[in-house]
């Protein structure tokens, strides 16, 4: 089978396309054959060394994927050889075949096509466990997402308007605030050439947020921070602009939480609630109330150029790595 491979830490150009021997799954293991994986920006650390998890070399990058089973191990028993899946992996998605553990694999439904299942789990998921169960968003509360065109921070902006929140996009462009208004947003702030604090209280009549969401970090962290709510929430999801230094007398002056988002621990940790959580999103999705936004299609040759491109901030909503393009 044909891999992308990371032989040597570092920019995405290193890495290269090989032939692999194909893999062989074991106990309560499923080895799909991929049709799509999504690029996430966790891709981009872990080819350069940069994430919590750090892969033996070589190894293949990508964890969202979409596909048909072509083997299962001893104990696999809720998905069999021939079912269309998708899931999420801990890396080895830009390939042609990947070994998953089996409590990460979901029957796909046959509403979704591959390219949009590779994208749904990670996006999806991640804001979904975010917002129900660590911030326990209500209807009626301001909620505001930093890095709102992004593949999570879109699906923060679908899912907290469809839970009844006001909803407060802020990205870098208006072309990126455009989408997000397309997607739910009632108000936008252009963080590159606005304040965001001082829009943040004009925009909620000097109150501030009742939640944050971050999956963008550095200066944009302590300037949502300080324009919280009383008992707001400030969910930290991600750091692309670097990790924040918060100066710890901001949570208590404005009584609120900074709480740790870490969707895929979460998964792993209970996965019989994070399955509750995915029913409830493919329900959501069957209904027409998420349409994910894919951007751009690369094939496998181009995984690297996929990468460089959601490194230097061009992606909007998700791209995918298809294996017939």
């Amino acid at each position: 089978m044909r891999a992308i491979l990371c032989k040597e830490l570092g920019h995405p150009s290193k890495l290269v396309l090989e032939d692999v021997p194909s893999p062989t799954p074991g106990r309560k293991e499923v080895l799909v054959s991929i049709k799509a994986c999504s690029v996430n920006y966790p891709d981009t650390l872990m080819v350069q060394g940069l994430y919590q998890f750090k892969p033996e070399l070589p190894f293949s990058p990508g964890s969202d994927i979409a596909g048909v089973v072509k083997a299962v191990g001893e104990g696999v028993k809720h998905v069999s050889v021939g079912d269309s899946v998708f899931g999420i992996v801990p890396y080895g998605g830009f390939a042609e075949e990947v070994i998953a553990p089996a409590n990460s694999v979901f029957p796909k439904p046959p509403m979704m096509d591959d390219k949009i299942a590779a994208c749904f789990m990670m996006a999806y998921g991640t804001s979904y466990h975010a917002l129900k169960d660590r911030a326990q968003l209500k209807e009626g509360e301001t909620l505001v997402v930093l890095g709102a065109s992004g593949g999570v921070g879109l699906a923060a902006v679908e899912l907290g308007k469809r839970m009844g929140a006001k909803v407060i996009a802020a990205a870098s462009t208006d072309e990126k605030l455009a989408l997000c208004r397309e997607y739910g947003a009632d108000e936008t702030i252009n963080y590159k050439n606005e304040d965001l604090k001082k829009r943040i209280k004009e925009l909620t009549d000097g109150n501030g947020a009742d939640v944050v969401y971050d999956p963008v970090g550095g200066d944009y962290t302590e300037a949502a921070l300080r324009a919280m709510a009383w008992k707001g929430r400030f969910l930290v999801v991600g750091f692309p602009a670097g990790i924040a230094k918060i100066p710890m007398n901001l949570p208590l002056l404005k009584g609120c939480q900074i709480v740790g988002v870490f969707w895929g621990s979460f998964a792993m940790r209970f996965p019989n609630e994070n399955m509750g959580n995915t029913l409830e999103l493919i329900q959501m999705y069957a209904k027409g109330e998420l349409k994910p936004y894919i951007q751009k299609t690369y094939p496998l040759e181009d995984a690297a150029q996929a990468l460089t491109d959601m490194m230097d901030r061009k992606v909007m909503g998700k791209v995918v790595i298809s294996m017939s393009e």
